[in-house]
């Protein structure tokens, strides 16, 4: 595959990126003007040869969760001027030295500071991590919510949508289990717990939603907003009726709500566990405390 010289190009009026910014953080899929992606390869020789700098990438492995420096051992190609050079770039985390990500690039040197660089494609794909969190709150369909989330990383709003909404839809009942096991550890009320068991025994969303309102524990929602009703408004929405942009606003609402709903989840249980132990911990010193004290009596 080569790059359409004639019907993609740079904007000249673009100021030109760092080719640090272009490898984190620009999308596949266009031309962009970049600079200090070549250096000489000696001060008194005109050959070049592309930059492998190091990167700061989201590496999801469990011992790092966050973002690393990454490095490549990847040979460095030649580069010339005016001439399109296609390669690959294998970056590994420095911390894991497990975890890869892989561009595939073409790059055009225009002088000895400019070049234009086109990226084809990465993988793993492009864009913002998902937290592990989310993906194990809808992890039976979790492969669908990630083709969502590359579907919204290129603005194809009908498509992320749609998946978002197969997602919701096939767990939603999911979602509910999840709100229950909260609401237990907290001490909900009895009644509370019956409301959303009832909601959960629904076979339809829109009944389920119903049932759910004034159930949800106060610590799961969202700016004061119950989160199953917020998503259940955005799949409300006809998507056929809607042209693109909005279709891709509401998707990025859904994953949002999704990915803070299952922040939240997680951070109940947590900090749940965290007092139960705090509080057998304590009850424990004390008892140890008075039976020292009373085998210092006898």
């Amino acid at each position: 595959m080569s790059v359409d010289r004639d019907s993609q190009k740079p904007e000249e009026s673009t100021a030109p990126v760092s080719w640090v910014e272009f490898l984190q953080e620009h999308t596949p899929g266009n031309i962009v003007l970049v600079n200090g992606a070549s250096k000489r390869i000696r001060a008194d020789y005109l050959t070049f040869e592309l930059v492998t700098p190091e990167l700061q990438l989201y590496c999801p492995q469990e011992t790092c969760n966050g973002y690393m420096f990454f490095t490549t051992n990847n040979s460095t190609p030649r580069l010339e001027q005016n001439e399109w050079k296609y390669t690959y770039l294998i970056y590994f985390c420095r911390n894991c030295r497990t975890y890869r990500k892989t561009f595939s690039l073409a790059v055009r040197m225009q002088s000895e500071e400019l070049a234009e660089a086109y990226k084809f494609g990465e993988l793993p794909y492009f864009g913002p991590p998902v937290p592990p969190r989310a993906l194990r709150l809808i992890q039976p369909d979790r492969e669908l919510f990630l083709r969502g989330r590359r579907c919204e990383n290129q603005s194809l709003g009908i498509g992320a949508f749609t998946y978002y909404r197969r997602v919701v839809e096939n767990q939603w009942t999911r979602l509910v289990d999840e709100i229950i096991k909260v609401a237990k550890a907290i001490n909900a009320s009895e009644e509370t717990l019956n409301k959303l068991q009832e909601a959960r025994n629904e076979q339809q969303f829109s009944k389920s939603v119903d049932k759910l309102k004034g159930a949800i524990p106060p610590v799961l929602l969202i700016n004061g907003h119950n989160p199953l009703v917020l998503l259940h408004s955005a799949l409300s929405q006809g998507v056929h009726n809607l042209p693109d942009e909005n279709c891709l606003t509401l998707a990025t609402s859904i994953r949002v709500v999704l990915v803070e709903l299952a922040e939240k989840l997680g951070q109940a249980l947590k900090d749940e566990k965290e007092l139960s132990d705090a509080v057998t911990r304590l009850l424990q010193a004390h008892t140890e405390m008075k039976s020292k004290k009373d085998d210092g009596k006898n």
